[in-house]
């Protein structure tokens, strides 16, 4: 028990009021603790996950219906491909049929195609569900799930083009892809091509990179190069934006052979960039949209939380990380993302809205929807399903 607490029950036996020990008791219990466990139960997690997604294919049992916000999109756009990459991640360690069917349903509505119907697209944005149709081939390796995803980064192949990825969210959308059509097809001219794109979205984008390796962050797109600077003068630095970027290496590292012959760039991004984040980490465990302006709408944020854990538990699963502090870490830093933002009934709160700053969607809070929920789903998923993996 806290000290604190124990000095006060101590006093309350000397004053004889024994009557005030029941209520000195209901405060201790009533404070959550966030911060201590180091092993987390894997069975209250994978429930965690489960609720969490059981919430969102019950509101959602048509996997074709489009999705209408401010106008109508259909179901294979980004948001929806980030879900169903964290659906293949929860079925992988929680292989339940209902998963597969609802991802594979979803693949067939849209005949294995990208948004819209379009193949040959150069959109990062709209490749992204090409990540979940490779998954369920590597499942059931029927060559006509993947034609037509193969056929447009093959297209992008055909040209000398490199500059596509102009904002740093494409980073997620797209190099999987690549990382996984080279695996299949055991061709190193996808990784060469990966590889050639992330270099120059990292160091030439913008006219010096979207990447700072001063601090280890990146700049969303060329719009927030200096001199934008955030409210407190320092860079912006979104998180969420951040966290597209850890996702990716996270995913291409899982991906690519140990031997590939760029590994070691990714590699070393990957840690720089965990090593930054760590160092800005909320003291409730959380991040703010704003990695270096606390101030500049300085609450909860779920997505880029959801994003960074998941880069920070999926590096301890694969040896990145080997201090027991870090395992620690995100056992606590889930302890507090699942305490905080998720409701009993599985949806997630605190999620900022798409968008592409700080700014955007705001302010949050633990009841407001979101006007897409479902690629910080996804990211919850990923998230908790390296925790599962770790607290086995």
């Amino acid at each position: 028990m806290n000290l604190y607490l124990v000095s006060k029950f101590h006093n309350m036996l000397k004053l004889g009021h024994i009557y005030l020990l029941g209520i000195w008791f209901s405060i201790f219990l009533a404070v959550p603790c966030l911060c201590q466990k180091a092993q987390l139960d894997k069975i209250e997690v994978l429930n965690q996950l489960r609720a969490a997604n059981t919430y969102f294919s019950a509101k959602w049992p048509d996997v074709g219906k489009t999705i209408i916000t401010n106008r109508e999109r259909a179901s294979n756009i980004w948001t929806r491909a980030v879900y169903y990459e964290g659906l293949m991640k929860l079925y992988s360690i929680d292989p339940q049929p209902e998963y597969y069917k609802y991802a594979k349903d979803w693949a067939e509505f849209h005949n294995w195609n990208l948004r819209d119907g379009i193949t040959f697209t150069r959109n990062a944005d709209n490749q992204c569900a090409g990540q979940t149709y490779i998954d369920l081939y590597q499942y059931e390796p029927f060559p006509h799930k993947i034609e037509k995803i193969k056929a447009s980064i093959d297209s992008m192949m055909h040209s000398e083009k490199i500059d596509d990825w102009s904002w740093i969210d494409a980073v997620q959308m797209a190099m999987p892809v690549f990382a996984k059509l080279g695996v299949i097809f055991q061709d190193q001219a996808y990784w060469d091509r990966m590889y050639e794109m992330y270099m120059f979205t990292r160091n030439k984008t913008g006219g010096n990179g979207l990447y700072n390796p001063k601090d280890g962050l990146w700049w969303r797109d060329a719009d927030f190069d200096p001199p934008y600077v955030e409210p407190n003068g320092e860079d912006c630095y979104w998180a969420r934006g951040n966290g597209w970027i850890v996702m990716a290496l996270a995913r291409v590292l899982e991906i690519i052979p140990e031997d590939e012959a760029h590994r070691k760039q990714y590699e070393e991004d990957f840690k720089t960039m965990m090593k930054a984040l760590l160092k800005v980490q909320r003291k409730d465990l959380f991040w703010n949209v704003s990695l270096h302006d606390s101030g500049h709408f300085g609450g909860k944020e779920t997505s880029g939380t959801s994003m960074f854990l998941y880069g920070l538990t999926w590096g301890i699963n694969h040896g990145y990380f080997k201090s027991q502090k870090f395992k620690k870490l995100a056992n606590r830093t889930w302890n507090s993302l699942t305490q905080n933002a998720l409701h009993a009934n599985g949806f997630l709160g605190f999620v900022q809205s798409t968008g592409k700053e700080p700014s955007d969607g705001q302010p949050l809070s633990y009841e407001k929807m979101p006007d897409f929920e479902d690629f910080a789903l996804g990211a919850f998923l990923m998230a908790g399903s390296e925790i599962y993996r770790m607290n086995l």
